[in-house]
């Protein structure tokens, strides 16, 4: 796993202990002994670890990147955007940035930063434990369903959240939802923070089951149930609910709203400085998408980002996207969101676009494919 993020993956449990009470969880996410006798009424303690500030913005994209974006966007064969916001010079550069698209896991990033949001607000620890059930299991991409067993799996909250960030592991990402008070809570966040042009849906199981025109049943959730219904429905009923979500996606958001959220986060805008290093980091981290933007970037270059990936039918895939912050060898920093909302070209065609923009910015080579990049939720 490379060294990526602001801190690099090592800082992630000195930073968990400072804000935990000196309590880490484990790699594989347990809670540790400690954690099971621990009072949790200890005031959060925040860092002293500054946030690095912009730069006085020059407004002055560059002429030959503005180009090559537009030209990549406008001659890919589906709907797609793509975004890069200067975050110490303040340029943009879009194309199809004010577009609606599918986020898909995308929208883990949410759920996140509510998460850290009320760690902020002293409501809740990350060395917090949590039990997840076999009630709590999703659909489709979530590791930890391999440990919830009997009456559950004991983790904590920073546990979940690694989990979430790091492999998109959908159920991981459900039980934060839940224990952060729902999507209310997290639409709440986006409002409050007013982070423009960002939907965000009911959660994997709903969500994912409305896209595949099935009503959602918890026996899905284990052995491969969802995709066993799935397969039982007639055609025409799967195309109607796949047209329906790509028309409306209820997880819907423009690239240009993505792009900007990240570059605030990076800035220090939306979380305490210790929770935006707990963030970043835990991005930086992530094993997803390794033939995305990350598979653009030369050496010196590092990358906190997060993937997103929709179903397919019939070779229609709607949702296929990869955001982050870039940060050069010089430390300027960028927020790019390049997402594609409907198209039947094949993955790897996906994957280059994804990378052709990052390369646009980065100088670097695209051409990676990798099929271990096309799980989906």
């Amino acid at each position: 796993m490379n060294k990526v993020g602001i801190l690099g993956l090592a800082a992630v449990p000195a930073l968990v202990m400072a804000c935990s009470g000196g309590v880490v969880p484990d790699p594989g996410g347990r809670a540790p002994l400690a954690a099971q006798t621990q009072s949790y009424a200890t005031p959060i303690v925040s860092l002293p670890v500054p946030v690095t500030r912009p730069l006085p913005v020059t407004n002055a994209a560059p002429a030959a990147l503005r180009a090559r974006v537009d030209q990549l966007i406008a001659d890919f064969p589906g709907k797609a955007g793509a975004a890069i916001r200067a975050v110490d010079d303040g340029w943009t550069v879009q194309r199809g940035g004010a577009l609606s698209l599918p986020q898909q896991s995308v929208s883990k990033l949410w759920v996140a930063l509510t998460v850290l949001s009320q760690r902020d607000a002293g409501k809740l620890r990350l060395d917090d434990p949590v039990l997840v059930t076999p009630q709590d299991l999703t659909l489709f991409h979530q590791p930890i369903a391999a440990v919830v067993r009997g009456e559950g799996y004991r983790t904590t909250v920073m546990g979940l959240l690694t989990r979430a960030l790091t492999q998109s592991d959908n159920t991981a990402n459900d039980r934060l939802l839940t224990l952060v008070g729902g999507p209310s809570a997290v639409r709440a966040f986006i409002a409050e923070h007013q982070l423009g042009a960002i939907r965000f849906g009911p959660g994997e199981r709903l969500l994912q089951s409305g896209t595949a025109g099935l009503t959602w049943n918890q026996s899905m959730a284990t052995g491969r149930g969802f995709e066993a219904a799935r397969s039982r429905l007639a055609p025409d009923v799967r195309a109607a609910a796949m047209q329906r979500y790509i028309d409306n996606p209820p997880d819907g958001a423009a690239p240009l709203a993505i792009a900007d959220a990240l570059a605030r986060l990076a800035r220090g805008e939306l979380l305490t400085e210790t929770s935006t290093r707990v963030m970043l980091d835990t991005m930086g981290a992530s094993v997803t998408g390794r033939a995305r933007l990350r598979a653009a970037l030369p050496s010196g270059w590092k990358i906190a980002h997060k993937t997103g990936t929709g179903q397919e039918l019939a070779g229609r895939n709607a949702g296929f996207n990869d955001v982050g912050l870039l940060t050069a060898p010089d430390g300027k920093r960028y927020a790019v969101a390049v997402m594609i909302g409907d198209t039947r070209t094949p993955m790897r065609v996906r994957q280059q676009l994804i990378q052709n923009v990052a390369a646009a910015l980065t100088g670097g080579r695209a051409g990676a494919s990798a099929s271990e990049d096309a799980s989906e939720g």
